[in-house]
């Protein structure tokens, strides 16, 4: 397999790894194999081992000497704890990027009609990305590089498709709940910021019954 030239090489091994994660293809527990990473994509090992040092950082995979490179054993609380950072995040997000937008929501609403056509295909991909990219915006409106670096960092796309695919946390509609977030940012509502905390948590996985 010969990856296109699209984005930098480790980006490409990375979304190749995060993919063949998400979907099962590697299994929790199950070894990474640096060397046959390289030779199945056809690249050097030094940008594979780059990926995976970034994989580790977010914590999919984990490393021990002699034991080399597995998947983590992720527990539904992994995936959930990810969540009231994320909100605390967005909060201040929304604080921030409320006075910056002025009602503006170019930028929102063309994921909020992807996201209407997502639903009603019900493409998980697509409602996955869009959603994720709808509040990449407004964090990004914020107009603090520091912030949006950090809820970049947080890997939050991965982790959202992770918990859809091991916990089966689905949103009744995508669509639905961010155009209320667009409506609250067009009409400028005061509480605009704790209204998009509450919008947050209530994508978490909801909790299990225990066994």
């Amino acid at each position: 397999m010969t990856l296109p030239v699209v984005h930098s090489l480790r980006e490409q091994i990375r979304e190749h790894l995060v993919e063949g994660i998400v979907s099962g293809r590697w299994k929790p527990g199950e070894r990474i194999v640096e060397r046959r990473i390289a030779v199945e994509l056809e690249v050097s090992q030094t940008p594979v081992r780059e990926a995976l040092r970034e994989l580790e950082a977010l914590r999919l995979i984990e490393s021990a000497p002699n034991k080399g490179v597995r998947v983590r054993e992720l527990s539904p609380a992994d995936l959930e704890e990810i969540y009231p950072v994320r909100a605390g995040l967005e909060r201040i997000a929304a604080e921030l990027a409320a006075p910056r937008m002025g009602g503006d929501v170019s930028a929102l609403r063309p994921h909020v009609e992807a996201l209407y056509e997502a639903d009603r295909l019900m493409d998980g991909e697509a409602q996955v990305r869009h959603t994720v990219a709808f509040h990449r915006e407004l964090v990004r409106a914020s107009g603090n590089s520091v912030l949006l670096h950090t809820w970049e960092s947080l890997g939050i796309e991965v982790w959202t498709a992770l918990s859809i695919r091991w916990l089966g946390t689905v949103q009744k509609s995508y669509a639905e709940e961010h155009q209320a977030v667009l409506d609250a940012v067009e009409r400028g509502d005061a509480d605009l910021a704790e209204q998009l905390k509450l919008h947050v948590l209530g994508c978490a996985p909801a909790p299990r019954p225990e066994d």
